[in-house]
């Protein structure tokens, strides 16, 4: 899984003494979307009991890690689920797949949960590259399918706009509008449908404004730098609510 000199991109169960330079990465990741409950509950266990799916690239030259990528086997051609991508995302596909390991239930699909960029080293294709490691990784293992819970990277700048047109919204050549989803499908995946509930992150409204330095004391929508759709304060009952969408992406893999 190395790419030119310059990355080695291995998973972490080659290279467990990186855990901890894992952990310590920066990113870019805004202080509200850590603190979505299942997060804090299971990046743990990825790193614990699914090393195989955790991914980190290091620079050839410093050997400091520079991405960063996660996913989750699960079975998702099983009674109950039969294929279809789960409206609730992110947060259900990581229940599904650590329900599935405490159960041994046979995996039959990955899917990403995370790719990230050490800031100063963003705009150099280090996303496609995690992306096209965690598909070979996936399709060396037998696996015939990654699907993805895409965070489409553009539509911060449009908080209002309709998750359900964003997400098929396309330039002149017939890609996506949004850059996220393009790497996608240029590595050949294939929109299937919106997950319009896919993290659910409440808090008090003290600490909303721990995450953002905002006001929150009217009721109604708040626009958060990073969040996708605004925020939903509600003052009289002392809370706000941000419920995330996310575009569903199915990546087919070829024979290993």
């Amino acid at each position: 899984m190395n790419g030119n000199t310059d990355i080695r991109i291995t998973t972490l169960a080659e290279r467990p003494e990186l855990v901890d330079a894992l952990w310590g990465m920066k990113d870019s990741w805004p202080e509200f979307a850590t603190q979505d409950p299942l997060a804090w509950l299971l990046y743990p266990r990825m790193v614990a009991e699914l090393p195989d799916y955790v991914f980190v690239a290091t620079d050839g030259t410093s050997g400091e890690v520079v991405a960063k990528a996660f996913s989750v086997p699960f079975a998702l051609h099983t009674a109950g689920r039969d294929g279809q991508l789960p409206a609730q995302g992110w947060d259900r596909v990581l229940l599904w797949a650590f329900s599935d390991l405490r159960r041994a239930v046979e995996p039959d699909t990955v899917s990403a949960i995370e790719i990230s960029i050490r800031p100063d080293r963003q705009g150099e294709g280090l996303s496609g590259r995690m992306l096209a490691a965690m598909r070979e990784a996936a399709r060396a293992r037998g696996f015939a399918e990654v699907v993805a819970p895409v965070r489409p990277s553009g539509k911060p700048a449009e908080p209002d706009a309709s998750i359900h047109e964003y997400a098929y919204r396309t330039r002149e050549d017939g890609l996506p509008h949004d850059p996220w989803l393009r790497v996608h499908v240029r590595a050949g995946g294939v929109i299937d449908s919106v997950a319009p509930l896919s993290m659910t992150i409440s808090g008090s409204l003290e600490q909303w404004r721990e995450w953002t330095g905002l006001p929150f004391d009217t009721a109604g929508p708040v626009r958060v730098p990073g969040a996708l759709t605004p925020v939903r304060c509600e003052p009289e009952q002392g809370y706000a609510v941000y419920v995330e969408p996310n575009v569903w992406v199915r990546h087919p893999l070829g024979p290993a």
